[in-house]
């Protein structure tokens, strides 16, 4: 617990450093919790809505914001006014289609208006952090894959909202009091939506990089780990570019 003596002010540096070590563990921490909400019941719908809160304030709380602290408050004090009814269930349907759509929508984006796939913007960082060229094909491949991972993400997001419209009981349809064509179990909404999307992430991630080191053998990273430590060595501002 924080004593009243502590320091008033976080040292310089410290809430950046904090800040993606914490949104790392919510992030982690979400979609068991969610799960757990389906599985379980009882409080913990309101848990996994309060870690996304934490998530999406982290930033301004860790920089003692007095705006973020009121809104954490309210927030907190209107999941606990819920908990116990439907509605933090409910909430809890729109998450994976939300993410998963923001995600495409990414992806996709950098396709349209002559902007630079996103993929290829990465590879051209990597390569040129290396010295090595940006070959035709590599550009080719990349933007082919930047509308793969497009792909891969709108359907997983169909595939969300229609398993949210349609799991029975707790879904949009059921609380609408309409009958869905095919009811779904909300344990099969909550195994694919909260867990099982990642293992498709995964799934093709992994499946990609393999392909790619078949492909295109001259890389600059002799395998995943060192691709992983090149990928965070491009620093934070081509990342925040990168989101922009």
């Amino acid at each position: 617990m924080c004593s009243p003596s502590a320091p008033a002010e976080t040292p310089r540096g410290a809430a950046p450093a904090l800040l993606l070590p914490l949104q790392l563990l919510l992030c982690v921490a979400y979609p068991f919790l969610a799960h757990a909400a389906t599985t379980r019941g009882g409080p913990w719908a309101s848990f996994a809505l309060a870690d996304l809160v934490l998530l999406l304030l982290a930033a301004p709380l860790l920089r003692r914001r007095l705006w973020a602290l009121a809104l954490l408050g309210l927030l907190l004090a209107g999941l606990a006014r819920l908990d116990g009814g439907p509605w933090p269930q409910l909430l809890l349907l729109a998450p994976p289609v939300l993410f998963t759509g923001w995600l495409a929508w990414w992806f996709a984006r950098s396709l349209w208006g002559g902007r630079v796939p996103l993929i290829a913007r990465i590879v051209r960082a990597l390569h040129e952090r290396a010295g090595q060229p940006m070959t035709a094909e590599l550009e080719t491949y990349a933007r082919r894959l930047t509308a793969g991972w497009a792909g891969v993400l709108a359907l997983l997001t169909v595939a969300n909202a229609l398993l949210a419209l349609w799991a029975e009981p707790g879904g949009v349809l059921h609380a609408l009091g309409r009958t869905p064509p095919l009811a779904v179990s909300p344990q099969a909404w909550s195994w694919f939506a909260n867990l099982l999307n990642y293992g498709v992430v995964g799934g093709f991630m992994l499946g990609e990089f393999a392909w790619r080191k078949r492909r295109f053998p001259r890389q600059p990273y002799r395998n995943g780990l060192d691709f992983l430590r090149q990928m965070a060595a491009l620093g934070p501002k081509f990342w925040r570019d990168l989101l922009g």
